[in-house]
């Protein structure tokens, strides 16, 4: 037998990781189960009460809120990834995720995030037609081209997402499996790989560098032809609504960019700030994206508010 056979029997492969968690919070775990616990629940709420609004209401019917529902469904989805295994772990004190697990976290925290990523630039588009070509709106942003647009961004996220879970668990992993980190995440993940990770640190660095830059230097250019056109416009009532959808997106947009960029172009970004920066985005932003385009926004107002008549009414 040679030493290389004798190494490669040695190696038991992981078959189940341990979730080392939030740092520092011995404790603290029934208030933060608390906390999150209510989070999630006003996310899963906020955004089914979104969805149904539209969907009842036939004056919403239209390209902006098409794209918003679909925004709806990333944030359910998104929340969902981790908050539910971050629970019973401050509850039971149940730190263990299996190797399937791990990999569908690092899929559909991919796939979901790349989603919005490129959901925010597609609305970015819709609002930049509808302020600088109004005319033309319903002409351009037709439901084929929305349809289009919108199978286009799951599509593409979840080619996306399958490269980067390919990557991550063709490596070998046969020693330590504590993932220091709340959730599996490609960065914690193949720290524990024994073997080379310079190929797939490379490449997701490109993947999740190049694609939310080159969105969000296409949303910039969509901001800047949108604020030239509402400073042109002549009438007050105009330029407020028209500032009035764009702020609501421009909101979502910076609440989405903002951790990302702080996660992703700071590595060595001390863990600390990691971890808030990180539970924000994926605790907090989903929840605040519905009261967000909801508060501002008049239609939906009276689309909601028409949803719960009818409801109580019915009962």
């Amino acid at each position: 037998m040679t030493s290389s056979h004798v190494e490669m029997e040695n190696r038991t492969v992981v078959s189940e990781f341990i979730l080392l968690g939030i740092p520092n919070t011995k404790g603290h775990e029934t208030i933060l189960f608390i906390s999150f616990l209510v989070f999630y629940l006003c996310t899963l709420l906020g955004n089914l009460f979104i969805l149904s609004a539209i969907l009842a209401d036939s004056h919403l019917h239209t390209p902006m809120y098409f794209f918003l529902c679909n925004l709806s469904v990333v944030d359910l989805g998104f929340s969902s990834i981790s908050t539910p295994k971050l629970l019973v772990s401050l509850w039971a004190k149940s730190k263990t995720i299996s190797l399937g697990g791990c990999m569908s976290q690092v899929f559909f925290y991919h796939f979901l995030g790349s989603t919005e990523c490129l959901l925010c630039t597609v609305m970015a588009y819709d609002r930049y037609v509808a302020i600088c070509h109004p005319l033309r709106y319903l002409i351009i942003m037709n439901w084929r081209v929305c349809a289009i647009l919108a199978a286009g961004t799951w599509i593409t996220s979840s080619f996306h997402a399958t490269i980067l879970t390919s990557l991550t668990f063709t490596l070998p992993y046969c020693g330590p499996n504590e993932v220091d980190y709340f959730f599996c995440d490609i960065f914690p993940v193949i720290k524990l790989a024994c073997a080379d990770t310079s190929v797939i640190e490379t490449i997701t660095f490109t993947n999740t560098g190049v694609v939310p830059m080159t969105c969000f230097l296409l949303i910039l250019l969509s901001y800047i032809c949108i604020v030239y056109s509402i400073l042109k416009m002549t009438s007050a009532e105009g330029r407020r609504k028209a500032a009035s959808t764009s702020i609501s997106h421009l909101t979502v947009v910076t609440l989405f960019f903002g951790p990302c960029a702080l996660v992703y172009t700071q590595p060595q970004l001390s863990k600390v700030l990691v971890t808030p920066v990180q539970l924000f985005g994926y605790v907090a932003t989903p929840m605040l994206n519905p009261v967000i385009y909801t508060l501002r926004n008049k239609e939906v107002k009276a689309a909601l508010r028409k949803l719960i008549v009818g409801q109580m009414t019915a009962h």
